[in-house]
Order: structure tokens, then sequence, then C-alpha cells
């Protein structure tokens, strides 16, 4: 039955008109509003309702013209969403590497085998900042440190000129690319505060408190011919020397480091300038070694070398072996962390609660001044 349009108003009526008027076969309006009862008036025109668009290819899953909308919508936003993603990611990188860990370029060989320098590649290592707010460096670690003002840089480190380069160093720097500042180094601890420190034994080995290191790590490109070569019975501690000279160079007088202080070695000690470095060869007896040593303050720690990053061959930890085992023998150690387990992958860097007292103090306070000690000075070059 074909839809039947009816008037907004009360139809007409026709009395007196009956079939016989509209024709055989016909009703009158008074007889279809008699079978069909009073309709109702329409209140308001139908709208338009919006359809799905056919497929062209005949599918049946057409896309909503609206849902093409919101995807034309999504894609403007990316783009403005996208610098903000950016600058979120450098904001936390940048947190991370300022309290938690950083990555470092190295570009000296004075760690060589264990961190190669800059003539074979350069390796970027990541510093744990955070286990030495628990605990202080120990013998065999590897330390990334705030050279003091008596350390001269061991490599030469042009800084950028130009507004353009000077902000692609900073960028660099955030995520270890650019070249390193002149005064950071990275060396491993010798000895700690309170300890006595000397070189060498009947077979050239470093000395602490008397008793022999273990330092398997040393690396030399000449150990024969070099400058810190070392010949028992020819060239050592205690021959071929004068009065005021070693034999070997690689030979120096007992210096006691100071409370609060590391005493601070290279791996590949024919290329380090360390804490040993200005000493090397000389007796006390010689005017040379007043004040030659150069240990470095606790407080100049900036973290602990933990990681190779690049390049990728070589990739692995940093470890940092039982340099003193006889002194390691006389006592149990509490275990400590080495690198920072859980607190670095929350992100921790130990707050005012879970910071010790002493660390504490160092922060609200400043560095503590070094009490002078008897042949140890901070003046060299």
């Amino acid at each position: 039955m074909s839809p039947m349009v009816v008037g907004a108003g009360r139809p007409k009526r026709f009395a007196g008109r009956g079939a016989a008027h509209f024709g055989a076969g016909k009703v009158p309006v008074r007889g279809l509003h008699a079978r069909l009862g009073r309709l109702p008036r329409m209140a308001e025109p139908a709208r338009e309702i919006d359809e799905p668009d056919e497929p062209e290819d005949g599918g049946s899953d057409p896309v909503p013209r609206g849902a093409r909308r919101t995807a034309g919508r999504r894609k403007r936003s990316l783009w403005k969403e996208l610098p903000i993603l950016v600058v979120v990611a450098f904001a936390l990188t940048f947190v991370i590497q300022t309290f938690v860990a950083k990555v470092y370029y190295v570009p000296s060989g004075s760690m060589e085998k264990t961190i190669h320098g800059a003539l074979v590649g350069g390796d970027r290592i990541l510093a744990n900042k955070v286990v030495y707010d628990f605990r202080d460096p120990e013998q065999g670690d590897v330390v990334v440190f705030k050279g003091p003002d008596t350390w001269a840089p061991e490599t030469g480190v042009s800084a950028p000129s130009g507004w353009f380069r000077k902000s692609m160093a900073a960028l660099g720097s955030v995520v270890g690319v650019a070249p390193p500042d002149e005064k950071d180094f990275v060396k491993r601890v010798i000895a700690v505060g309170g300890q006595t420190v000397q070189c060498c034994d009947t077979k050239g080995n470093v000395e602490v408190d008397g008793r022999s290191l273990n330092e398997p790590y040393i690396y030399s490109s000449d150990p024969e011919n070099s400058a810190l070569a070392f010949r028992p019975g020819v060239r050592d501690c205690t021959t071929g020397g004068t009065d005021t000279t070693y034999g070997s160079r690689r030979c120096f007088a007992p210096v006691k480091v100071p409370a609060g202080q590391l005493w601070v070695m290279g791996d590949h000690r024919d290329d380090s300038d360390d804490s040993s470095y200005n000493c090397l060869g000389y007796k006390s007896s010689a005017p040379q070694a007043a004040g030659c040593s150069r240990p470095i303050p606790v407080d100049n720690v900036i973290g602990k070398a933990v990681l190779k990053l690049l390049p990728v061959a070589d990739f692995g930890t940093i470890g940092n072996p039982d340099i003193d085992p006889t002194a390691s023998a006389s006592g149990p150690t509490a275990a400590v962390p080495t690198t920072g387990g859980v607190l670095l992958a929350l992100g921790l860097r130990g707050g005012i609660v879970l910071t010790p007292a002493r660390r504490r103090r160092r922060r609200l306070l400043g560095p503590r001044v070094p009490r002078p000690s008897t042949g140890t000075i901070f003046t060299l070059k």
C-alpha cells in the first residue's frame, strides 16, 4: 500500500455526497475517516539522518562520514603533539642523566684496555650516580669524577664556537655524543682515605698498607721498553737509582691518603696522568717529591662506571675486581649493590630520607675542607 499524505488541518466534510458522486469503487472521505480513525497532527517535519556511504567495491563494511572527519582531526593533532613528545623525551633524558645515570664519552687512552680511547674509536660509558649515595667508593671501582684544579686535561678538547655549535654541543651532551668536559676524568680507585700507597714490591706491583695488589687489568703497549719498565735486579725500586731517584720510573715513595679522599690511577699506567703521575721515579728525599701526590676528594666523584654502551663491539659491563684480597680476608664486609640495583631501575636518587647522614650533611653544608697531611700538598701544575 503506497503512503498517503494527509493534511495538517481537519479534513472537510462532504455532506450529502455518497458513492454515486465519487463513482463506483471509490470511498468518500467520511467513510475513510470512519475506518482509519482520526489521524494525529504532524508536530514537526522529518529530519534527515546521516546514512553510511555505500562502498564502491560492493563491500559490506562502509566507513561513516563522521569517522572520516575524526580520522582527519587525529592526523592534524599528531603533528601538534609530536613537538611536545620530543620535548618531553629530552626533558626525561636530562633528568635521568642529571640524577640517576649519565653517558660519558672517553677520548683518553689512560684506561686501556678496560675502556678504549679515541685512538680506537672512543667508548661511551654509563656512570651510575645512585650507588655512591649509599656507600663510598671502594678499591677497584672505576669512577668518573670532576678533576681538581691541579689536574690538567689529558686530551685537548676545543670549545665549540658560535651559537649553533654551542647549541648542538649542549644537545649532544644530553645523550653522550658531544665532546666531554675537559675536567671530567675516569680512573680506578687504588686506595681510600687512611691507607698508605706506594710502588713497588719486588715484582713491580703497587702496595697498599704493605700488601701487594692484584691488578690483572694493567696494560702496557711495550712493557720492556716503556717509560715505566720494571726489571727486577736491574731497574727496580732498589737497584739502578740515585739518592733521589729510583732505578725504575714506575716506583714512587709511600703516601698516606687523607681521610675523605681517594688515590686513583689509570689502567694504562704508561699513559695516565693520575694521582701518582708527578711522584713517579722520585724518592721521598727528592725536592720534587714534596707535594707531588694528587688524591681527589670523594665529593668530586660523579658516579661509578658500570657499562660500556658504544661502540656495539665493546658493549659490556665494567668490572671492579677484588684488587686487595688480603684486606678483604681480614673481616667480612656488608654486601652493597655495585650498580644501583632496583634503585637505578626505578630512577631513585637518595632522597633526604634515604640518604645516609654523612652524605646528607655534605649536600647541605658543602664539601669538607681536607685536613693538612704531612707530605701531601695539592698544588702541582
